[in-house]
């Protein structure tokens, strides 16, 4: 039963990883045997983040490539240089994501729709597209991305952000479709409220402080180290029959929806 959750020799590239959720995704990996490709726009953390997981696991599974998710460019690019580092991708996850437009959809500017479109999901169609072909050659391989439980509900300051989660989810189920007859599995992650920098004008009040305490059933916001045993859980064989899943992490909040 050991070996459920055992990635020794498998190779994870992650977006999103310098911090937050995607850095303790990649050191929970990391821990469980996978060499982890890190990946966000600046090269100086990476190499920070790259070493913390290493000295962590001793033993060098972390490297740090620097990329724009979302610009194909970059990601074609990346994919290369991950090909170098470590050999074919057996593992991705998307977490690099973007929220350009606080508001009213009623005041989206067209060029805001556009970037968080193309960077919550167009370019993770890309990234899979990518990365596939090491998967099928294997007849096995497991793509996870960040959703959020935006996707389920509207929202009159982030509806934009959570259109382009939904649509994300359903990239998910179409990946799921059309590559599970190759053993390649899609799945989503979709936390709530998580304690990151890039949620903090969620969490970091004293009224947001009062809605954890009386509104979410575990009495919390999230943590990133949270989300590590679920990526670790989706990379494994421990959920080889599971795809094209939407993972709801939320506390408890979103147990209605």
């Amino acid at each position: 039963m050991g070996q459920l959750f055992d990635l020794t020799g498998k190779v994870a590239l992650l977006t999103g990883a310098s911090r937050g959720m995607g850095r303790e995704m990649a050191l929970a990996l990391a821990h469980h045997g996978a060499t982890v490709i890190l990946s966000a726009r600046k090269q100086d953390q990476l190499d920070a983040t790259a070493a913390e997981i290493n000295r962590a696991c001793g033993a060098a599974r972390a490297h740090g490539v620097a990329a724009n998710a979302g610009r194909h460019e970059d990601l074609v690019a990346l994919v290369e240089r991950a090909h170098a580092l470590a050999g074919p991708v057996d593992i991705l996850v998307g977490n690099a994501g973007v929220n350009v437009h606080y508001g009213p959809i009623s005041d989206i500017a067209d060029a805001s729709y556009e970037k968080i479109m193309q960077t919550n999901v167009q370019a993770n169609l890309w990234l899979a597209r990518l990365v596939v072909p090491d998967m099928i050659a294997r007849g096995a391989g497991s793509m996870i991305f960040t959703a959020s439980v935006g996707a389920f509900k509207p929202s009159p300051t982030l509806g934009l952000y959570g259109i382009s989660k939904l649509a994300l989810i359903g990239l998910v189920r179409n990946l799921a479709l059309h590559y599970g007859p190759q053993g390649v599995r899609a799945n989503a992650i979709c936390p709530g409220v998580v304690r990151t920098e890039f949620a903090r004008a969620l969490w970091d009040s004293p009224e947001a402080a009062e809605r954890a305490r009386t509104q979410i059933p575990l009495r919390r916001f999230g943590e990133p180290q949270d989300f590590g045993g679920t990526a670790v859980f989706l990379a494994s064989e421990a959920s080889s029959y599971m795809t094209g899943q939407a993972l709801t992490l939320c506390g408890g909040t979103h147990m209605w929806t």
